[in-house]
């Protein structure tokens, strides 16, 4: 199999300096080193003194087992759930459920997810387990709606489900209808190109659409599907079992929440003092959780502190503290984390050795450490997520042909596609009528500057006349160069065929393109590739020749 690395860094200051360990002041912000051997002993010695502060474990893996029962889960994930259950570290990540799983990152997120707990496992030399956190208590439908595939025209089409009627809830509690499946499975069925592969793609994705009720439901068949047998435990962050397990948890947060603002207002004011921008926000007043209103159709509200009061922003939901604690009791199917303070309660959950983290994630974690020690825990090791493009033997031979460089297609393709269509134009046709329009303009002016002398008013007519003509010249130019390039539409074809594969929408291939592409053509040897790529604790960028 051939693979390069390529460096492709991110466009978080924060997180380069985190990585690259540039910046000797922010150690203090995450603690441990992903890089650092012994760090990962370390961190695993913390593990095994603070086991009793967290959920227990037998009752985490009877969640879990239930969960992915019903996600169709592979033996080997129950292998994994029995090891939690005995108390083994975990290294897990997580994303927002995406139709079809979303953009090739999440892919991308699982497979590090699995390369991480097996780096770590070889080095402690126990069972470490991967898990992959679904973060479907998240409430942003834009987000996760949609999928972006490759048609056989290569046009990059958009397929979207329209969120149901009703109150923005989470994703993992907006139910759609088999209606809706059965229009999206008919879209995509239409967009990707034919395969050999593809009448039993879409047969197994319409027999996981007809047992999912969400997003969520089909996100987590799919991944468990594509990584059943790499041990991949998953969780929906929304599930109410998980939720009962989290309530000591959640009424720590609330017992706490003044002592949390504060922790997360002194770390982002030493961000800031280090010269780095913010990313997430951290508000004063935020309690840092959410609440799904009952009585407004179970909306997802963000709660501010407010004179003693927990409300929201409009003042319609007001509950005391000693409220919100009874809620957190008996009904904590009703509170959800949010950003801040969802890493606390992942490593309340789980012994969490490392959390697996893209770019943006890495920089907002640094505003939580201080929180962590609020609640007398520790951030765990942060692992930067690897990032893969994927290229296909087509695209690999016709980069060839053209002479691109993955760095070309990357950082100036337009660039090189005009200086090959330059090469091809054996006539010199825009340098001659650059000549003409030379030669145009030498024997004009004369003529203005004759015609000034006879009458002066007439020097603005004789410009106003030159620029028309000299704009006649260039449209014809162009024209011209359009015709000629035409004769290589087949080229051009392809060269845009490289682009659209490798960085679609002027974006990098992972932040775009759906699975169900490579998938389609591939059946699962792709996904067998990035498995097999090289990995780093450190994160990099990979590319795989499928």
């Amino acid at each position: 199999m051939r693979t390069e690395t390529y460096s492709l860094p991110s466009a978080q200051p924060l997180t380069e300096a985190y990585i690259h360990r540039t910046d000797d002041r922010i150690e203090a912000l995450y603690g441990y080193h992903a890089g650092a051997e012994q760090d990962w002993d370390r961190r695993f010695k913390r593990l095994e003194q603070s086991s009793h502060v967290r959920a227990e474990a037998a009752e985490v893996a009877r969640a879990l087992r239930a969960y992915n029962e019903a996600a169709g889960a592979a033996p080997e994930v129950f292998a994994s759930i029995s090891a939690i259950a005995e108390g083994a570290p975990v290294v897990v990540g997580g994303q927002q459920a995406g139709l079809w799983t979303g953009p090739l990152l999440v892919i991308h997120k699982a497979v590090s997810i699995i390369g991480a707990a097996k780096s770590a496992s070889e080095q402690l030399g126990r069972t470490v387990v991967p898990v992959f956190w679904v973060a479907g208590e998240d409430h942003d439908w834009d987000e996760a709606n949609h999928a972006y595939v490759l048609t056989a025209e290569q046009e990059m089409r958009k397929l979207s489900a329209a969120r149901p009627e009703g109150a923005r809830t989470s994703v993992s509690r907006t139910t759609i209808s088999e209606e809706a499946w059965t229009e999206l499975l008919a879209e995509l069925e239409q967009a990707l190109p034919h395969s050999e592969f593809k009448p039993l793609l879409l047969e197994e994705l319409r027999q996981m659409s007809q047992k999912a009720k969400s997003l969520s439901d089909l996100f987590a068949m799919i991944l468990s599907h594509l990584f059943g047998k790499q041990d991949l435990v998953l969780l929906d962050a929304d599930h109410a079992v998980i939720r009962s397990l989290e309530a000591p948890m959640f009424r720590k947060i609330i017992e706490k929440n003044d002592d949390l603002e504060k922790a997360y207002l002194a770390s982002a004011s030493k961000v800031k003092e280090f010269g780095y921008s913010l990313q997430a926000d951290v508000t004063p007043g935020s309690a840092n959780l959410f609440l799904f209103h009952s009585a407004n159709g179970d909306e997802r509200t963000l709660l501010h502190k407010k004179d003693g009061l927990f409300q929201d922003r409009r003042g319609q939901l007001s509950l005391t503290e000693d409220e919100l604690l009874q809620i957190a009791d008996e009904q904590p199917e009703q509170l959800s984390n949010n950003v801040l303070t969802r890493p606390l309660m992942q490593d309340y959950l789980f012994p969490v050795l490392a959390t697996v983290l893209g770019p943006g994630e890495i920089a907002y974690w640094a505003l939580t450490g201080e929180a962590f020690r609020t609640l007398d825990m520790e951030m765990p090791i942060i692992v930067p997520r690897m990032s893969y493009t994927l290229i296909e033997g087509t695209v690999a031979k016709h980069m060839d042909k053209y002479e691109l460089s993955f760095e070309d297609v990357m950082e100036r393709f337009e660039e090189r596609k005009s200086a090959w269509l330059k090469e091809q134009d054996g006539l010199s046709i825009e340098q001659q009528f650059e000549d003409a329009r030379q030669q145009f303009e030498q024997l004009y002016k004369p003529l203005l500057d004759l015609a000034t002398t006879v009458q002066p008013s007439l020097a603005k007519l004789g410009d106003t006349n030159m620029q028309k003509i000299v704009e006649q010249i260039n449209y014809m130019g162009s024209k011209t160069v359009d015709a000629f390039n035409k004769q290589f539409e087949a080229s051009t074809r392809q060269l845009d065929r490289i682009h659209h594969s490798i960085k679609p929408l002027g974006k990098p291939q992972e932040r775009v393109l759906n699975m169900t592409a490579y998938w389609n053509r591939y059946s699962l040897n792709w996904l067998d590739k990035l498995l097999e790529a090289p990995y780093s604790r450190e994160g990099g960028h990979e590319i795989v020749y499928l």
